[in-house]
């Protein structure tokens, strides 16, 4: 047999063209459904996350109302013993018919509350309710007696009560009763937890679990008859979290295993703590429930994903058979304008369809290099026009004060060198650029008999001229393209420790940008002559601006204009020697919140 007869002499262009449409076509297809089913099942896992922790932060608000409620109550109810006894609950004025009616209304108004009692310092006294304490009870009383005795109130651990359909789940608090400090008695109550557990139920749906455990661990209260009320739960890594976290209790979602019949169950829980009681609210669901959505998904789009690349071959193939060589061209020249390249030409002589479509590309590619090329154009032409209309504005603000000529462009080119120092992205750079450009823009709207005024300012003249930032942000405002630098605007006056103006921000309510401003706009305010002032030694002032860091100004600023300062970057032209008290006082002036300075601030 001649094997030379088997295999063709050339690999069709047909089975070269289909070949690539595969690879072009499927191979994306592939990629942006795989993206697409990643995206959503973050989406969904997040939607599921965000219900167990609406879930637990409900019953957590819950329980922690109710017990606000039930001290409130006791507290209450404390002080009516005190009126209606007289502030004397010795021997029989314990048990007067008054102080029973007050006890018998407590119990009655509440559908939570199966028992309470009033007890004196001898620990004898009335009770009322539907139950009667039995010896775990009675030893939760002695435990709550001693507590009052010691001026404590008492919240008891969760104890069941009875068997059978009449078991209930309860807990004993209790509060002393004093007199001038002095001991008189305890009322205490006992807690229903019923309407917890069935809360708990409520919320147990579509496989999901709920129960509330205390700080060491032990159940509280679940929605099933799976766990017992003072189980130990820390053998779920959930709770075991929740316990470890010891008194700084924070909501905590997360994916766990957990052993059920000698296997590891993957679980997915959140746990949301309840303050007042140092109680967790747990929720938790088998990530195959908590994800069956996520896998129906994934399952449906496998199935579409065959479904479409099934289709994409078959028409690639039935379109592969009416292109011929030149579409590789066409092709190889579309890839090209789709990376940007817009230089490339197909070069091609047919007298087909197939070159007038070469013909119809390159015009569209000329069209397209040019239109690509006047749009790059405009778009440096717009942005130089903004940069400058900004620095006109900026101009006309410092025109408006002979002694803070150019004061925009120095805080400007400050503010950017700081910026550059500590690592911020070029976007951020620029906004601040454009920012401390415009940073005293609201002086626009102040009288120039207080703006240029010599001498010093009246605290009612200081309190016009402060309105400068809030000006300036409100002038900006309307400005949809800079709203993002008004905080640099606004509150470069500001201080850390809350002492700014004009709002007062403190800390962390204090934007980066502004932090940033305000350092450059305090370092050329304490250089440069001022009708007030005269410009002080660089150093003294870079000296007073590291003694105001934590204070006034953020240290990662100060560190910034520091090390720019020692190499050489800030260094100016060395004026007239000045103190540190002069330098302190101007640094004080230049930045001042609460008092008014010795002239117009910068």
């Amino acid at each position: 047999m001649n094997l030379g007869r088997l295999v063709p002499a050339r690999i069709p262009i047909l089975y070269s063209i289909l070949a690539i449409l595969i690879l072009v076509g499927v191979v994306p297809l592939y990629w942006y459904g795989t993206q697409v089913v990643g995206i959503n099942k973050e989406r969904l896992k997040t939607n599921e996350k965000l219900l167990q922790n609406t879930v637990t932060s409900s019953l957590a608000d819950d329980i922690t109302q109710r017990q606000n409620n039930l001290r409130t109550s006791l507290d209450n109810l404390s002080s009516a013993i005190q009126v209606a006894s007289g502030n004397n609950l010795s021997g029989e004025h314990v048990s007067t018919p008054e102080l029973r009616a007050l006890l018998d209304s407590f119990v009655s108004k509440s559908d939570t509350l199966a028992y309470a009692t009033i007890l004196n310092s001898e620990a004898k006294g009335i009770t009322a309710g539907r139950m009667a304490p039995d010896p775990f009870m009675q030893r939760e009383l002695e435990h709550a007696f001693q507590a009052a005795r010691e001026n404590r109130i008492y919240n008891g651990q969760t104890l069941t009560i009875g068997s059978g359909k009449d078991s209930r789940t309860i807990r004993l608090v209790s509060s002393p009763i004093t007199v001038n400090n002095t001991f008189i008695g305890m009322v205490g109550a006992v807690v229903d937890l019923d309407f917890l557990i069935k809360r708990l139920q409520d919320a147990s749906q579509g496989g999901l679990d709920a129960y509330v455990v205390d700080s060491r661990g032990r159940l509280v209260a679940s929605a099933t008859k799976e766990y017992v009320t003072g189980q130990d739960m820390t053998h779920i890594e959930l709770v075991k979290n929740f316990v470890d976290q010891g008194t700084k209790k924070l909501a905590a979602t997360s994916e766990f295993t957990i052993a059920e019949n000698g296997t590891r169950v993957p679980m997915l829980g959140t746990c949301s703590p309840v303050s007042v009681l140092e109680w967790g609210v747990v929720a938790e669901k088998t990530q195959a429930d908590a994800y069956a959505s996520i896998n129906e998904m994934q399952r449906t789009a496998q199935l579409l994903a065959v479904g479409a690349v099934f289709l994409s071959l078959l028409i690639s193939f039935f379109a592969a058979r009416r292109i011929t060589t030149p579409l590789e061209v066409l092709t190889e020249s579309s890839r090209a304008i789709a990376r940007g390249d817009f230089t490339q030409r197909v070069h091609l002589k047919s007298r087909t369809e197939i070159g007038e479509l070469a013909q119809t590309f390159n015009a569209m590619s000329d069209d397209l290099e040019r239109f690509v090329f006047d749009l790059k154009r405009a778009a440096e032409e717009n942005r130089a026009l903004f940069l400058s209309s900004i620095q006109m504005l900026a101009g006309a603000v410092d025109e408006k004060d002979p002694y803070t000529r150019g004061h925009s462009d120095r805080v400007t080119r400050y503010s950017v060198i700081l910026a550059k120092e500590m690592g911020l992205l070029t976007e951020e750079i620029e906004r601040i650029r454009i920012s401390a450009q415009l940073h005293d823009v609201g002086k626009i709207g102040i009288e120039d008999r207080i703006l240029k005024k010599p001498g010093a300012l009246t605290p009612e003249e200081f309190e016009v001229m402060k309105t400068h930032t809030v000006k300036g942000g409100t002038i900006l405002r309307p400005v949809e393209m800079l709203k993002e630098m008004i905080p640099g605007i606004e509150l470069h006056h500001e201080s850390l420790d809350g002492r700014g103006y004009p709002y007062g921000l403190k800390g962390d309510a204090l934007p980066l940008m502004p932090r940033i401003i305000m350092v450059a706009d305090t370092f050329d305010a304490m250089t440069t002559n001022r009708p007030y002032q005269a410009a002080m030694d660089p150093e003294y002032v870079v000296r007073i601006i590291n003694s105001l860091a934590n204070t006034k100004f953020d240290p990662r600023v100060v560190a910034a204009i520091t090390s720019v300062f020692e190499r050489g970057a800030l260094r100016l032209h060395r004026a007239g020697a000045v103190s540190e008290e002069q330098a302190s006082a101007a640094a004080a002036a230049s930045q001042a919140s609460t008092t008014p300075p010795a002239g117009p601030p910068s």
